[in-house]
């Protein structure tokens, strides 16, 4: 198993992620993004992303890009962190996890930030033990076009 940075090769892979990711919050049909969509984030620069590569095979991944907080400053924001089901339990999450912070570190942010759903009880007992604080008084606000 391999930590690394993503490649725009790897963006298949990471796709599919991101499809099983939307089942798991039982959000299967939310996904409107295409590959297309990602490939051109990514050429962009909007998007970046470390993975983990099992023989080629992406299992698991961190997907982040660049924000600013009027607070603190450059930030890093987590869209999706996922690793598949099957290689779960095996310290993956863990090394993606830590390789997004150091990434946010190296960039020199101030802060990292994402979401965790309020149903996830491991998640958030996952991101407790890496020391984050789970703001429980913002409310997120969307407009879907």
């Amino acid at each position: 198993m391999v930590i690394r940075k993503a490649t725009k090769n790897d963006l298949q892979g990471i796709y599919q992620l991101v499809k099983e990711l939307a089942i798991f919050e039982e959000e299967a049909d939310a996904v409107k993004s295409t590959i297309s969509d990602y490939e051109k984030a990514f050429d962009e620069k909007l998007i970046s992303a470390h993975v983990a590569d099992l023989d080629g095979v992406i299992v698991g991944m961190a997907l982040y890009y660049m924000t600013f907080s009027t607070w603190k400053g450059h930030m890093l924001y987590l869209e999706d962190f996922y690793v598949s089901t099957r290689h779960r339990s095996k310290g993956l999450g863990q090394q993606l996890f830590d390789a997004f912070v150091n990434e946010a570190k190296e960039r020199g942010c101030k802060m990292v930030k994402w979401e965790v759903l309020d149903w996830n009880k491991e998640a958030i007992k996952f991101y407790e033990r890496n020391g984050a604080i789970i703001e429980k008084q913002w409310w997120d606000g969307k407009i879907i076009f």
